[in-house]
């Protein structure tokens, strides 16, 4: 099997520098970053990037980093700030609006507050799977190892200006839209497109875009798309979910062919990915294996010597062990959140750490490998 490329499609909240609340003014700024590279998403207070495929994780981080380089600068040109978290702290209902495109006009329509609330930004992680067929059968045998990448993510413990005792609410505001949750059982792309069409006329769904699995076969491109996790403020954990995901990819790709009929039970899925979005990195995880709740650490210490061969196989173990040692010793980023809001219970100090850790995004460590590169950019999510 040849080696996985993967890329990184980023979602930023925009926040004025000022006042620390989200600010509409995503049409400014486009106006000033490079096309294909950055796009608009569903409300005007988000940003979108796109990294390139690499095969490295080193260029993928520095790709990343580039990135949020750029549109950083440009933002504070403007006033306003780029922020890296799944959800916003700081909000004025009454002052966002949603991109102005039909698309996202009619989902307006059809939707009303689900798409009113849509104030969350995620990670969305692409692995090459060239094959169709398989792309359908990875996405959905993957489920029960998703829980651990989004504990890895979690940043998103406020709501509506309150704690919401989840590390990841993020994924509960998610979760409300017809077509999210672990991808279920399909027997080939054939099986899986027709599903997609028998939404598509029931009107309950407008395009293939709104299929919002937990993981998907990319409708734009060749992969397999990663899209549980939160946004990221640091690129380091980018960087550790993209290496585990792309070894998690590569070990299901060749259990699919020794075991292709393996089904997994989705309200397991749903139950565990509820336990990884309410404790994060500072509780329990269900463990994948056993289906037992086991303290977080435990959990990712496991994962990552489950993957070791396929880390080894990419050049990836020795980066990505120390990542992970790293991210449990700091903690998720929902903690950090908690412990800035702890100082003097204001959420402006939690928008403060989140932009500066955003803005500090840098990647200094040697690198290693051979890098190959595609010049296509990495489908724009929907």
């Amino acid at each position: 099997m040849g080696a996985i490329r993967v890329g990184v499609e980023e979602e930023f909240h925009i926040v004025d520098a000022a006042t620390r609340r989200l600010a509409p003014r995503s049409d400014l700024l486009l106006e000033t970053l490079p096309r294909g590279r950055f796009t608009h998403e569903l409300q005007r207070s988000m940003l979108e990037s796109n990294s390139d495929p690499w095969l490295t994780l080193d260029e993928l981080a520095r790709d990343l980093c580039n990135l949020r380089g750029t549109a950083v600068r440009q933002a504070e040109a403007l006033g306003l700030g780029i922020m890296a978290a799944g959800t916003p702290q700081l909000v004025d209902k009454d002052e966002l609006k949603v991109y102005p495109v039909p698309r996202y006009e009619q989902m307006l329509t059809d939707f009303q507050l689900l798409t009113r609330e849509q104030l969350i930004c995620g990670t969305h992680v692409h692995a090459e799977v060239a094959d169709r067929d398989l792309a359908v059968a990875v996405a959905h045998r993957l489920g029960p190892w998703l829980p651990p990448l989004l504990a890895l993510s979690s940043s998103s413990p406020f709501w509506d200006g309150s704690d919401t005792g989840y590390a990841s609410y993020r994924t509960l505001v998610w979760q409300r839209w017809p077509t999210a949750g672990p991808m279920a059982r399909f027997r080939s792309a054939a099986e899986y497109e027709e599903m997609i069409k028998g939404l598509i006329r029931s009107g309950v769904i407008a395009d293939p875009g709104m299929i919002y699995f937990d993981i998907r076969p990319s409708s734009h491109a060749p992969t397999v798309e990663l899209r549980i996790c939160d946004s990221c403020p640091r690129v380091e954990d980018i960087v550790l979910i993209a290496g585990l995901y792309r070894a998690l990819v590569a070990r299901e790709l060749e259990a699919v062919r020794a075991d292709p009929d393996r089904e997994v039970h989705l309200a397991a899925v749903r139950a565990a990915t509820w336990q990884a979005a309410r404790s994060g990195l500072e509780g329990e995880l269900v463990d994948p294996v056993e289906g037992v709740p086991r303290p977080a650490p435990a959990v990712i210490r496991r994962l990552l010597d489950d993957l070791r061969p396929h880390l080894e196989a990419s050049g990836d173990w020795e980066l990505i062990r120390a990542l992970t040692a790293e991210a449990l010793a700091r903690g998720s980023s929902a903690h950090r959140q908690r412990l800035a809001f702890a100082r003097r219970g204001r959420l402006s100090d939690v928008v403060d750490v989140l932009l500066e850790e955003t803005r500090s995004a840098r990647w200094d460590r040697p690198a290693g490998g051979p890098t190959l590169h595609s010049p296509s950019p990495c489908p724009r999510a929907a």
